[in-house]
């Protein structure tokens, strides 16, 4: 007898897909709080200006994983 089933290909795509976006969100997650940890660091201890433009820029990332996971 025959055991393919149709649909479960159609979630194995699906899951590879999930996954990639998953990964591609943690790598987002990542540089935002390295990014973040960097800017507070040059806040406290160098230049408040530097400081706070770095914490805007990691915030990009962040904005950007947060849009893909409304979008998915």
């Amino acid at each position: 007898m025959n055991d393919f089933n149709p649909t479960s290909q159609r979630h194995h795509s699906k899951d590879k897909h999930r996954s990639t976006i998953f990964k591609i969100r943690t790598i987002l997650n990542i540089v935002f709080m390295l990014g973040a940890l960097a800017g507070i660091i040059m806040y406290m201890f160098h230049s408040h200006y530097i400081g706070g433009v770095i914490i805007i820029i990691s915030m990009v990332f962040k904005f950007s994983e947060c849009i893909l996971r409304l979008i998915h």
